[in-house]
């Protein structure tokens, strides 16, 4: 279990990371990561934000493996949580996506991330009911107006075809 300062130090540690990738240099933002992750190889954060850096530079497979790091070593961190959802659902494993972004949804009941995650995740199953409720909860929550927007034309395509029929959005 981390402390509070064990937490604001792990913190600490990523911020100029954190701006690197913010200014799109994931390269050096990774650079940077693996030198925080060499001195504490138990930052939550460190791995997480180099799943972000993975995920920008379209490799799905060390994201997922960067996101999965981040959730053993802190299961209470629900931005790494949702993001191996995401991963996993990109990379095919649809079943697994659904578990991570039902367990965030265990952990944290009214997030909005968790719910639009399930949702996306039953979609890539072909579960359009299950996909339609959860992101009707996410709009349920108030979401910034392209963000409706974007889960509302999701929810139009999830009324073409049936129950059964998988769809993949890559709106992520």
């Amino acid at each position: 279990m981390s402390t509070p300062s064990k937490d604001a130090a792990h913190w600490e540690a990523v911020e100029e990371a954190t701006e690197l990738l913010q200014e799109r240099k994931y390269h050096e933002a990774l650079s940077t990561l693996r030198d925080v992750i060499q001195r504490d190889a138990a930052n939550a954060y460190a791995y997480f934000f180099v799943g972000q850096a993975m995920w920008e530079l379209e490799q799905l497979e060390p994201a997922r493996d960067a996101y999965r790091a981040a959730v053993q070593l802190a299961p209470d961190y629900l931005g790494a949580r949702v993001s191996l959802s995401h991963a996993l659902r990109r990379l095919g494993d649809h079943q697994a996506a659904v578990g991570q972004a039902q367990e965030a949804r265990r952990r944290f009941p009214d997030d909005p991330d968790a719910l639009y995650a399930l949702g996306m995740a039953h979609a890539a199953l072909g579960q359009r009911f299950l996909a339609r409720k959860h992101l009707q909860g996410y709009l349920a929550t108030n979401p910034e107006v392209e963000a409706k927007q974007e889960v509302q034309q999701i929810l139009e395509t999830l009324g073409i075809g049936g129950e059964g029929e998988p769809i993949e959005f890559d709106e992520d």
